[in-house]
């Protein structure tokens, strides 16, 4: 009997717990994990021509760039059990996030060819999930669908390289502000997050590649067994280009493994994507579209995502060799050439003329006044290849009417060309010696036979050099080896023009003035000439150059260069009214463009008094 009863008592204390049981399971505490930033697409700074990698186009002193890069995201986040298999319910993978759409909007600009800033902001248009919950942790989808992520902030320093080159190098950093919604998977919360990263890129020929190498600096935090935290980042990309550089087509690869816990390489720890995309250019707006999948099954990885991109950013033409022939149009991309219509030769050096000698006078074509007829060499480039003239002297003095400056007037041999065959005039006064009153001293001409050809002041500008040795002998200057200079002041009115002792100085090819004493001097000078010679009304400033170059250009900078003096005088007081300018490029030389010392003649400006 009292077996019996024993056996009785222990079957209800069975049962009782067996009823127990379930309660107290169902009683155990429930947690929620602590949220972080799941986003894993991290676009590029506004102005590269890939999604995610970074082409690394640093042109430009101050160019801006806007755009928006719109992609969707299917099961980014989904849960796994302790043991590292998925929960499944049948075939279904549970999923706190199963579907997001997000924008990126983001602008950058670069300043000095070398320094670019951007930003970058998610904004969460829609999301869903799932909620459940593995090994009694509640696993909930974003609390928001439409809401706001971190914004990012960006720097990248140029290392070395252009683009456009084999390869270009930049060291960045990007800092995320705690502007998200962590609840709905879009922030850390912590109150800044950083990011260094090391980047290369290169084009050669069509084909371009990106690579990209960094540290996500973030706090650890444990999620469904793994942890995040501080990851090692990496990427690279490659692809090709068509349609004149317009178009390009490649895959990219990028992702993250945490360093932290021994999860480095770990397969729930390093997030890896890939995708393709397209990209195109149409003149400074550029779009693209892509088409991704995840590679690994970790935290943040999708199954697919699909990506859209559209931005501004203003065009700038790729010119490897600075001649003026967009590399998309250069048929010699490395080597600076001259324009073509010729196939396969638009871009590249010019061939050199072949070498005649049409009359075989020995003479080139190229070098030769009368190419087509037989003549001799002469320093003359107008007489060079021609046949000599028959000689002729029409004054009888013996002097050849081709050497004699006075052809029809009897005259005497002189070293000068200007004065060979001409009446003799000793004291080079300009008054022959037949009337000179004066013949050994050099004088002015006059009406009266007594005193035409003497002297009226022997220092007319009292400067201490003889009026015959002054070559401004109206106006006080100081000695100068240059006879043309020599006694002339630093401006001086002179036979109806404002005469300068030294040339207004340019910057090279440019209109600008450049600085210096000697420029200095020279406006000063025609300054104070103005100011003096209120009777001048009207002053007309011309600018010359060389032949060097094209004669357009010449014409165009001759112009700039006289409008930059008039612009110099008009800001330093002198009334714009009483000045002009003109342009006459090459076309009025003062001296032969054959030697360097005559082309630096004919660069000049002149100031004539009208």
């Amino acid at each position: 009997m009292r077996q019996r009863t024993l056996l009785r008592t222990g079957g209800l204390l069975l049962a009782t717990l067996a009823l127990l049981a379930p309660a107290t399971a169902a009683a155990q505490t429930i947690s929620v994990p602590q949220r972080w930033d799941a986003n894993r697409f991290e676009p590029a700074e506004r102005g590269s021509d890939w999604f995610v990698l970074d082409s690394l186009d640093f042109r430009g002193k101050f160019r801006p760039a806007f755009g928006v890069t719109a992609q969707f995201a299917h099961r980014p986040l989904e849960v796994y059990d302790s043991l590292g298999g998925l929960r499944s319910e049948g075939n279904n993978r549970p999923a706190a996030i199963a579907n997001t759409f997000t924008l990126h909007p983001g602008l950058s600009v670069i300043l000095a060819n070398r320094l670019r800033l951007g930003a970058t902001i998610p904004l969460q248009l829609a999301a869903d999930g799932e909620e459940t919950t593995v090994n009694n942790v509640l696993y909930r989808p974003p609390a928001n669908g439409t809401t706001v992520g971190d914004l990012r902030l960006a720097a990248d320093v140029r290392l070395f390289g252009e683009y456009g080159d084999g390869i270009t190098g930049s060291f960045g950093l990007t800092a995320h502000l705690p502007t998200g919604d962590q609840p709905s998977y879009l922030s850390d919360g912590v109150f800044l997050r950083v990011s260094p990263r090391f980047q290369i890129a290169g084009i050669a020929g069509p084909f371009n590649y990106a690579v990209r190498v960094g540290v996500n600096i973030r706090d650890e935090k444990d999620f469904a067994g793994s942890t995040i935290g501080t990851e090692l980042s990496y990427g690279g990309s490659f692809g090709f280009t068509f349609a004149h550089r317009k178009i390009l087509i490649g895959p990219e690869f990028y992702g993250a493994t945490t360093v932290a816990n021994s999860q480095l390489w770990h397969h729930r720890s390093s997030p890896t994507e890939a995708l393709l995309g397209a990209h195109g250019m149409f003149g400074a707006f550029r779009g693209g579209a892509g088409i991704g999948v995840g590679l690994t099954d970790a935290y943040g990885t999708p199954d697919y995502r699909f990506i859209l991109g559209l931005e501004w950013m203003p065009f700038q033409a790729l010119d490897k060799d600075a001649d003026g022939i967009e590399d998309q149009d250069d048929d010699c991309r490395e080597v600076p050439g001259v324009k073509s219509d010729e196939a396969g030769k638009n871009g590249c050096p010019a061939e050199a003329p072949k070498v005649t000698d049409r009359d075989g006078d020995g003479v080139l074509d190229t070098d030769d006044a009368c190419a087509d007829v037989v003549g001799v060499k002469s320093d003359d480039p107008k007489k060079n290849g021609c046949p000599v003239p028959k000689v002729e002297d029409r004054d009888g003095d013996g002097i050849v009417d081709s050497a004699d400056a006075c052809m029809d007037v009897p005259g005497v041999k002189n070293d000068d060309p200007k004065k060979n065959g001409c009446p003799s005039d000793k004291d080079s006064d300009g008054v022959v010696d037949t009337e000179d009153a004066c013949p050994e001293v050099a004088g002015v001409k006059s009406s009266d036979p007594k005193t035409n050809g003497c002297p009226v002041d022997a220092d007319r500008d009292k400067d201490g050099i003889a009026n015959g040795e002054d070559a401004c002998p109206d106006a006080a200057g100081p000695k100068n080896a240059d006879p043309e200079k020599n006694g002339c002041p630093v401006a001086a009115v002179q036979n109806g023009v404002i005469k300068i002792r030294e040339q207004v100085q340019f910057k090279t090819g440019s209109a600008d003035i450049q600085g210096g004493k000697e420029t200095d001097d020279v406006l000063q000078g025609v300054l104070k000439v103005l100011k003096e010679h209120t009777e001048i009304k009207k002053v007309r400033v011309e600018g010359h150059t060389d032949n060097k170059g094209d004669a357009k250009r010449n014409q165009k900078l001759s112009a700039d260069r006289a409008a930059s003096v008039v612009k110099w005088l008009t800001k330093n007081g002198i009334d714009a009214a009483r000045l002009t300018s003109v342009g006459f490029g090459q076309d009025k030389p003062i001296a032969s463009n054959d030697t360097e010392d005559g082309r630096k003649k004919n660069r000049r400006v002149e100031l004539h008094i009208e």
